[in-house]
């Protein structure tokens, strides 16, 4: 079930966030791990956060602000299950959403954008924080 985000969800963003990006971000620096973490519940403020729940509680979640897909994480736990293609697809069909940026160093992320239908539309060399962390802006 997809779901709207409330605070009370905000610590299981968290666990989600960290063991998605531990797996996934192998390319990021410990002490930028941290510096990400401690910004969490300010990003979450900035996006609408969506939701996969399931009987075991949340599994992932996704973040959209003006058509863009913020943020998009999956517990590892429940990789490969079709959570990310199901928030995508809500995104897409109700929230508006046509773009994304993505680590370019995560390659199973610009697979899996590319592989529901986005295409790299851009380059920068940093990210939004200013960190060499080359990002890709993809588009549909």
């Amino acid at each position: 079930m997809i779901r709207k985000i409330e605070k009370a969800d905000y610590p299981r963003l968290i666990e989600i966030w960290i063991s998605a990006v531990q797996h996934t971000h192998d390319f990021l620096k410990e002490e930028d791990f941290v510096f990400y973490k401690e910004q969490l519940p300010v990003y979450f403020g900035y996006v609408t956060l969506y939701g996969v729940e399931d009987e075991a509680g949340l599994q992932g979640f996704m973040g959209v602000a003006d058509g863009c897909l913020e943020m998009l994480f999956i517990h590892d736990d429940s990789r490969g299950k079709g959570i990310g293609r199901k928030l995508i697809a809500y995104g897409i069909a109700n929230l508006a959403v046509v773009k994304v940026d993505v680590n370019e160093q995560n390659g199973q992320a610009v697979g899996f954008y590319e592989h529901v239908g986005f295409h790299t539309v851009g380059r920068s060399e940093r990210d939004g924080q200013g960190k060499a962390y080359p990002i890709l802006h993809m588009q549909l």
